[in-house]
């Protein structure tokens, strides 16, 4: 039985597409008053992928004006989310599991812990860390916890929705996964456990 829990936040505890105009409104409204060097064609497909993926990464991606980065990573370390969000419908099945919770979210640290504040979630869990991309990644991450709680990887389960990172991470360092794939983006990618909902989180869990 596995009864500590690795949890990813964004598309994982509440979805973002729903709460877009909560968390993403004045970004998309400063980033379009800077010329960032690309087309409106790929604004338009860059602010979808920031739903789902870092910020930094996008901005390689589409290639945003490097000038401009400066600034905007210091607009982006001072933003905080300032009105309600809602969980995930299936919010529940995570609330509900026994044992120790961590949620462990890449981006940057006043607007992810902002986040969890405005989903009103901070006393479901023991501990919310943030993943600075720009320097280091869920696996390291998730070695840290590990090392500070003293924690047995045979009693964890890693729960999110990027294949790529604390999927293939948790993987990596032989660690329990469960890959939540609503639109089945991932239908080839690795993982212990998979569902395009959290109904059958406890059974992965053995609880």
């Amino acid at each position: 039985m596995k009864h500590i829990f690795f949890i990813d936040l964004d598309n994982t505890i509440y979805f973002t597409k729903p709460n877009e105009e909560q968390l993403m409104g004045e970004l998309y409204n400063f980033l379009e008053s800077l010329d960032l060097g690309i087309s409106k064609e790929d604004f338009q497909l860059a602010k979808q992928d920031m739903l789902r993926t870092p910020f930094q990464k996008v901005a390689k991606k589409y290639g945003f004006s490097e000038e401009l980065m400066p600034d905007i990573l210091a607009y982006l370390q001072n933003r905080q989310v300032t009105k309600p969000l809602k969980p995930s419908d299936d919010y529940h099945y995570i609330k509900s599991l026994n044992g120790r919770k961590f949620i462990v979210t890449a981006g940057f640290l006043k607007q992810q812990t902002s986040k969890v504040k405005m989903l009103g979630i901070a006393d479901d869990f023991e501990a919310v860390h943030v993943v600075d991309v720009s320097t280091t990644n869920k696996k390291e991450a998730f070695k840290l916890l590990i090392d500070k709680y003293d924690l047995n990887k045979d009693d964890i389960l890693i729960i999110g929705d990027d294949a790529e990172s604390e999927i293939k991470f948790g993987l990596e360092l032989g660690i329990t996964t469960f890959l939540l794939d609503p639109e089945n983006l991932h239908p080839n990618a690795e993982s212990t456990f998979r569902g395009t909902d959290l109904s059958n989180l406890h059974t992965a869990a053995g609880q």
